[in-house]
C-alpha cells in the first residue's frame, strides 16, 4: 500500500527540501518505488535531483490544472526507483488560478488517483507557506513530516502549522491524516543550544519526534548544486548516513502501524 508523505513547515531554512530529496532517495535505495513531487514554486527539489524548473516544460502545475496526467509529467532520476514530478515556472502564481477552481483543495489528490499505488512512497515537498498548494499536499497525505531546526525560535510558527493540520483532519479535507511527526534538523549537539532544543522537542512531542537527527553537514548543502541527492554525491558523509537511518526508521514505523492495523481488524472480526 502506498504512503503519501508531505514534508511541510511554513518556516523557511529548516531543511524541508533537503529532507524531501534525501529521504526520497534513501527510500529508493531501500528498494522502494518512490515518487518525489516538487510542490514548491522555488523548484529546489527538482533541481536537487537534476531537473531545474527552467529546463522542464511540464510538471505538477499541469496536473493540478488538469492539463496533463501524472504519467505525462513524471521524470526519471539517476537514483534507481526514484522518479520526479517537477516544478515549472507555471507553479509561481498557481494559487491565484486555483482560487476559483472546483475541488481546489483536492487537485493533487485527484491527480494521484489511480496512480499512487504505482509507488510505495510519494514524497511531497511543500512550499514554505500554508496556502492552497500546501493544503493540496496535506489533503492528499497520509503522514506529515515537520522538519524542526535545532536552533533558537525553533518552535516559532509551529503552533500555526499544527492548528492547520488539525483543521484539515477534523474539517473533512483529510480525516485519515495522521498526527504530525517531527524531524530534528540542522542539529549540532556540540552546542548547548542544540542539545536544549532537541530535549525540549522530545519533551513536548514525545514519540512523535523521530529518533534520527539530521546533523549540520556541509555535504548536504553542496549536493543540490550538483543536481544530486547526497547519497550519490557523497554516500559516506554524515548527512547521507543520517538520511539512510531516517528512511529505515520511516519503514519501521510504517511496518508497526500496519501490524497494529492488522491486529485491530483481526480482533474486530473475531468479536463479530
Amino acid at each position: 500500500m502506498s504512503r503519501v508523505l508531505a514534508i511541510s513547515n511554513q518556516k523557511g531554512g529548516v531543511g524541508k527540501t533537503t529532507t524531501a530529496i534525501n529521504l526520497a532517495a534513501a527510500l529508493a535505495l531501500e528498494d522502494r518505488r518512490v515518487l518525489l513531487i516538487d510542490l514548491d514554486p522555488q523548484g529546489n527539489a527538482s533541481s536537487g535531483v537534476g531537473h531545474p524548473k527552467s529546463q522542464v516544460r511540464t510538471g505538477v502545475a499541469d496536473v493540478l490544472l488538469g492539463f496533463r496526467t501524472l504519467d505525462e509529467v513524471v521524470l526519471p532520476t539517476e537514483v534507481d526507483g526514484l522518479h520526479l514530478v517537477p516544478a515549472t515556472r507555471e507553479l509561481v502564481g498557481l494559487e491565484v488560478e486555483l482560487v476559483e477552481a472546483e475541488r481546489r483543495e483536492f487537485r493533487l489528490r485527484d491527480g494521484l488517483a489511480g496512480r499512487v499505488d504505482d509507488y510505495d512512497f510519494v514524497v511531497v515537498d511543500c512550499p514554505p507557506s500554508l496556502g492552497l498548494l500546501a493544503v493540496n499536499a496535506l489533503a492528499a497525505a497520509d503522514r506529515v513530516i515537520v522538519p524542526l531546526q535545532a536552533e533558537y525560535y525553533a518552535m516559532e510558527g509551529l503552533s500555526e502549522l499544527l492548528r492547520t493540520l488539525g483543521q484539515i483532519r477534523k474539517g473533512g479535507l483529510n480525516p485519515r491524516l495522521g498526527r504530525p511527526e517531527i524531524l530534528l534538523t540542522l542539529v549540532d549537539r556540540r552546542t548547548r543550544l542544540g542539545r536544549e532544543v532537541c530535549e525540549q522537542a522530545r519533551e513536548v512531542f514525545g514519540d512523535a519526534v523521530y529518533d534520527t537527527e539530521i546533523p549540520r553537514n556541509v555535504r548536504l548543502g553542496e549536493a543540490p548544486s550538483y543536481g544530486k541527492p547526497v547519497h550519490t554525491y557523497d554516500p559516506l558523509c554524515r548527512g547521507a548516513i543520517a538520511y539512510s537511518e531516517l528512511a529505515a526508521e520511516v519503514l519501521r514505523r510504517e511496518a508497526a502501524r500496519e501490524t497494529a492495523r492488522t491486529e485491530l481488524l483481526t480482533r474486530a472480526q473475531e468479536a463479530s
